[in-house]
């Protein structure tokens, strides 16, 4: 008798995703933005146009103030999302490294090229439960990068890679930005740590 050998599988096709999301439509056709071509929820494309910088909604709503009044906030649960310069998710480690954040755990993270964001249901539409919200919507028929945290160029910064706390370049945009997001992440963190029983042994 022979030994019968097994058919092999065919893997399933993927579903395709669908095109006419009238959620997708707004992204791609109102603001220009990529969205990620896979089925399920629309996820934006980042490292595009914009990167992303997540950290603790509570952390959040105190950095909203360095923020310019039209950089787009969007907000996931217990998660801000804060919209910065396409560039800037590769420049977060050092950055907080040179503001002497490096070493802290503090729950603040870049998302940018190649990575995902899940699209916060577009102002004035209804969303299911729990789903993605802008809280500063980005403007249709905008640019967004103008309106975005950047690094800025210093002619100041030393062949170390290094650059002056005081030169005024540096007080804005998104070192600024940073700065504060890692202080209110720090302070979120602490007072999370202080409600917290103390375990005796």
């Amino acid at each position: 008798m022979a030994p019968t050998v097994p058919q092999p599988r065919v893997p399933q096709p993927r579903a395709p995703f669908e095109q006419s999301d009238p959620v997708r439509q707004w992204y791609e056709n109102e603001l220009g933005w990529a969205t990620a071509p896979e089925p399920g929820p629309v996820r934006l494309l980042t490292g595009l146009r914009f990167d992303v910088l997540e950290l603790p909604a509570e952390a959040g709503f105190a950095a909203l103030r360095h923020l310019g009044p039209k950089a787009p906030v969007a907000l996931r649960g217990e998660t801000m999302r804060l919209l910065v310069s396409a560039g800037s998710a590769e420049e977060l480690p050092g950055l907080l490294d040179w503001l002497e954040w490096g070493h802290i755990p503090l729950g603040l993270t870049a998302v940018g090229a190649g990575g995902r964001m899940d699209a916060p249901t577009p102002p004035g539409w209804s969303g299911s439960r729990g789903a993605a919200v802008w809280l500063r919507p980005p403007e249709p028929g905008c640019e967004v990068e103008p309106t975005l945290p950047a690094l800025p160029s210093l002619p100041g910064v030393g062949g170390g890679g290094t650059a002056l706390r005081s030169d005024p370049a540096v007080g804005s945009g998104l070192v600024r930005l940073v700065d504060t997001a890692a202080t209110q992440c720090h302070r979120v963190r602490l007072r999370r740590r202080s409600r917290q029983p103390l375990a005796f042994s």
